[in-house]
C-alpha cells in the first residue's frame, strides 16, 4: 500500500540549509520514504553536518559521494539511477516541502494512475519577508492524457520546467533515457522538454506541496555569462528536435523555442545589460534557431503576442537591439 519514495537532495555548500531541508522530508506523513543524499564535494561543512544528521536516522538516510564535484546535472542523474523507491523525488538543499507533500501527490498518482504528479510552488522571499506563489499551472489543469496533448500543454507554458516539486516514476526515466546534460546550468528546462516528448499522462495537485526560499545565493540571483551559454546549447537541442519532428509539433515548439528566445534575452538584459556586444551575439545566435515563417504569420494557430516576439526576434541586429532596449526599459 505504501510503496518506498526516494527523495534524492543534492548536498553542495549547502550548510545553512541542509538540516532544515532534511527535516522537512523527515516530519513527512507518508510512512515509506528514503532520504538519498547525493554529495558533490563542496568546500564548507555540508558533508559534515549531514552524517551527523544521517547518524541518528540511518533506517531512513542513504549518502552517495561523488569523488569529485560534477554539478547538479550529474547530481540528478545519480539521484534517478540510485533511488531505490518506486518513485523519486527532487528536493533541492536550500528548499523544504510540506509536512503532507509527498503522501498527497501519491494520493495522486494512485487514483490517476499517471507518471507524473505536480505540486505548487510558494516562494519565500527573505529579503522583503514575504510570501507568493510563483511557477503556477492554469487553475483548470488537473490531468492530461496522450502524447501530443501533453506536449502541446507543455510547449505553452501551462506547467513549470522546475525538476523539483514533482513526483514521478522512476522507471519512465530509465526506461526512456532520460537524464540530465551534464554541465547545463538550466538543466531543468531542457530535462523537462525531454519529458514532455515522451509522457503520456501528468496530473496537477492544487495545493502547495513546495517552499522555494529566495536569498542571496539563489541561482535566480545569480546569473553569469556561463547561464546564457548553456541556454544557447540548449537552444541547440529543441533545434535537433524540431528538425526530427512532424509538421504539428513543429508548430508546437516553435511557441516554446519564441518564448525561450523571449526569456534568455529579456533576462540576459536584467543580469548583464552593461555587456552589449555579448547580447547582440546571442541575438545573432538566437536567429539562427527555428523562427515563425511568413506563412504563419497569417495562421491563427500562433497569437498575436508571440507574432510580434517573433518578429522582434528577427529583426536587423541594430534594430532589433534599439527596439528590445526601448521595449524592455519602459516596462
Amino acid at each position: 500500500m505504501y510503496p518506498l519514495i526516494t527523495v534524492s537532495i543534492p548536498v553542495y555548500n549547502c550548510e545553512k540549509y541542509i538540516e532544515r531541508s532534511i527535516n522537512s522530508v523527515l516530519q513527512q506523513t507518508y510512512p515509506n520514504i528514503e532520504i538519498l543524499l547525493v554529495d558533490d564535494k563542496g568546500n564548507d561543512s555540508s558533508s559534515h553536518i549531514i552524517k551527523e544528521i544521517q547518524s541518528n536516522h540511518m533506517d531512513k538516510i542513504r549518502i552517495v559521494e561523488h569523488e569529485s564535484n560534477q554539478g547538479l546535472s550529474v547530481v540528478r542523474n545519480t539521484g534517478i539511477d540510485q533511488a531505490k523507491g518506486e518513485y523519486l523525488f527532487f528536493l533541492d538543499s536550500d528548499d523544504t516541502i510540506s509536512p503532507n507533500c509527498i503522501t498527497e501527490l501519491f494520493e495522486l498518482i494512485s487514483k490517476t494512475k499517471c507518471t507524473i504528479a505536480v505540486g505548487e510552488t510558494l516562494a519565500k522571499n527573505t529579503f522583503k519577508n514575504i510570501e507568493y506563489k510563483i511557477f503556477p499551472f492554469i487553475h483548470s489543469l488537473t490531468y492530461l492524457e496522450g502524447n501530443d496533448n501533453i506536449f502541446e500543454h507543455f510547449c505553452k507554458g501551462f506547467w513549470p520546467v522546475s525538476a523539483w516539486n514533482k513526483l514521478f516514476k522512476v522507471d519512465f526515466f530509465r526506461k526512456n533515457k532520460i537524464y540530465f546534460i551534464k554541465g547545463l546550468y538550466s538543466q531543468d528546462e531542457l530535462w523537462s522538454f525531454h519529458t514532455a516528448l515522451k509522457l503520456e499522462n501528468i496530473a496537477f495537485l492544487h495545493k502547495t506541496t513546495y517552499f522555494y526560499y529566495l536569498h542571496g545565493e539563489s541561482i535566480i540571483f545569480n546569473k553569469t555569462k556561463r547561464n546564457f551559454e548553456n541556454h544557447q546549447t540548449i537552444m541547440e537541442y529543441f533545434t535537433k528536435a524540431y528538425k526530427e519532428s512532424g509538421p504539428l509539433r513543429r508548430k508546437f515548439m516553435l511557441k516554446h523555442i519564441i518564448s525561450f528566445k523571449e526569456t534568455t534575452l529579456s533576462m540576459q538584459w536584467k543580469f548583464m545589460k552593461n555587456d552589449t556586444t555579448y547580447w547582440k551575439q546571442n541575438y545573432q545566435r538566437l536567429k539562427k534557431a527555428p523562427s515563425l515563417s511568413f506563412v504563419n504569420y497569417f495562421s491563427s494557430f500562433f497569437s498575436k503576442d508571440q507574432k510580434k516576439k517573433n518578429f522582434f526576434q528577427n529583426l536587423p541586429l541594430t534594430i532589433g537591439y534599439r527596439l528590445f532596449k526601448w521595449r524592455y526599459e519602459r516596462e
